[in-house]
């Protein structure tokens, strides 16, 4: 059974729904692919996956071990490739609440980035850097 359906809706639109939740989320074409940009596109909703992904699994690693991650800020900046297009690289940047880690916690919290499921679907051609701010 589906987990996900999408529907076109035209002029590069598509409306893609979460079965169990019946969340939506509208994907349109970029600007400079023929879209008129108003929406995230499927490449918009990859690389942001990838920051979503890594995060909720440094939620479970910070949850598993009582550490507070609650209000990390996170940048994504998707670069595109030509022939084939497709995405280049995406970078994450992590913005670290201020609270004091252990040099310990801040290992296991960037070792996570490099384990979540997405960032190990992606294609290796796929340059993914992850960028860790911490304020102390």
């Amino acid at each position: 059974m589906a987990n996900m359906k999408a529907k076109y809706l035209g002029d590069l639109r598509v409306e893609c729904t979460h079965i169990a939740s019946n969340t939506t989320i509208i994907t349109d074409a970029p600007v400079d692919n023929n879209g008129k940009g108003e929406a995230f596109s499927p490449t918009d909703l990859c690389a942001t996956a990838l920051a979503s992904c890594c995060m909720t699994i440094i939620g479970i690693y910070a949850k598993q071990h009582d550490v507070d991650v609650t209000g990390t800020e996170i940048s994504i900046t998707k670069v595109m490739s030509a022939n084939p297009r497709r995405i280049g690289k995406i970078e994450v940047i992590l913005d670290m609440p201020d609270r004091e880690y252990t040099d310990r916690q801040k290992a296991a919290i960037e070792h996570c980035a490099h384990t979540c499921p997405v960032h190990l679907s992606l294609h290796p051609d796929v340059e993914q850097v992850f960028v860790f701010n911490w304020k102390r």
